[in-house]
């Protein structure tokens, strides 16, 4: 129950400071089908975001909770996520009005709803939910360092703290570029169900933190400065790949004649970009997801360990499928185009390898 109560206070705090917490207020991608005008987005993540992770210190630093409350008690708690994750879904998908010849579990796991909004839009679920999952997920992963230091104050693994740190800049600022992620795939073609309703609410912020889950007990691997450096520097060459990808293509949809790092955008037909980081795979951007986890895994040191490689075949596992739906989406909206654009960007994610 302990656990449970954990869950649920933060899940519930955060729901009211993405509420009441000041934010910005910006046009999305997606048109709203009611008018047929872009959905209006209340943007204040990195704030929400920031507020708890202060409050979470402050209560442990009054002793009211534990530092290490979280990895103590985090079977329990991600089984109260899990629950509360399927409860999330049964209830936005089927309070939603089935569609004809849906199918009732392609439903549950896919959802109904596209974009649910609340309180006159202050409330977007998926904005909600990637909060949450990203909140949840960074104060685990200080919970389990805290519990990593406690164990071994005299002689702690330099390599956890790389690791959390890295995971921190990737949280920090997927929120910080809140309004870019409107033009992705996930607002643009995702409803809300199971899978982003329970992969929020459970997924994201308890397996993301494979690695520390079951690696924060063992000793001080002694891993040499450099190979940490090495580590930081495919972490970042990644973030460079996926962000660069994201934003440019956010800069071409905004000002299709726009430069971006002082690339000039290369469209075919002024609709599908063919250059800069677009020009070396269809999918740039999932390579750089998954040499940011590669570099946060191989940060903790125990490289031979197969579980904090479970995080990174996650993404193998994600993004190589959808990588094919993107496609086939783009295929049915651009028809002739999208093979044109197939012709020249050959390689669907890692350039000159697949």
């Amino acid at each position: 129950m302990l656990g449970l109560a954990y869950v649920l206070v933060i899940y519930a705090v955060v729901f009211a400071l993405h509420y009441a917490v000041p934010g910005r207020w910006v046009d999305g991608y997606v048109l709203d089908p009611k008018t047929n005008k872009p959905l209006r987005y209340h943007l204040n993540g990195l704030r929400v975001f920031f507020v708890s992770i202060a409050v979470w210190a402050l209560v442990c630093s009054t002793g009211v909770l534990a530092w290490d409350a979280f990895y103590v008690h985090r079977w329990e708690m991600a089984a109260s996520a899990c629950a509360l994750g399927l409860v999330f879904a049964a209830v936005i998908v089927f309070s939603a009005p089935k569609q004809p010849g849906s199918n009732v579990f392609a439903d549950f796991y896919l959802g109904r709803l596209d974009n649910p909004q609340a309180f006159g839009g202050r409330v977007d679920a998926k904005m909600w939910l990637y909060l949450i999952g990203a909140t949840m997920l960074a104060l685990n992963l200080y919970s389990f360092a805290a519990a990593h230091l406690l164990r071994y104050r005299d002689d702690p693994n330099p390599g956890v703290f790389v690791s959390v740190g890295l995971f921190t800049f990737f949280l920090v600022e997927y929120l910080n570029f809140e309004e870019v992620h409107l033009y992705t795939y996930d607002f643009m073609a995702e409803k809300v169900g199971f899978k982003l309703g329970w992969g929020c609410l459970t997924f994201y912020p308890f397996f993301y933190a494979v690695g520390l889950w079951t690696q924060a007990e063992k000793p001080n691997p002694h891993t040499h400065w450099a190979l940490l450096v090495g580590c930081a520097v495919m972490f970042f060459t990644g973030w460079a790949f996926a962000r660069g990808a994201n934003m440019q293509k956010f800069h071409f949809k905004r000002d299709p004649k726009r430069t971006f790092l002082g690339m000039t955008p290369v469209a075919l037909q002024g609709r599908v970009l063919v250059s800069g980081f677009w020009g070396l795979s269809r999918h740039i951007n999932y390579l750089g997801e998954l040499l940011m986890a590669s570099g946060i895994t191989l940060a903790l040191g125990y490289g031979l360990s197969w579980e904090p490689w479970l995080y990174p075949l996650y993404y193998v596992v994600l993004l190589f499928p959808r990588q094919y739906a993107d496609d086939k989406r783009c295929a049915e909206k651009y028809g002739p185009l999208w093979d044109e654009y197939v012709k020249k960007v050959p390689y669907r994610i890692i350039p000159y390898v697949y």
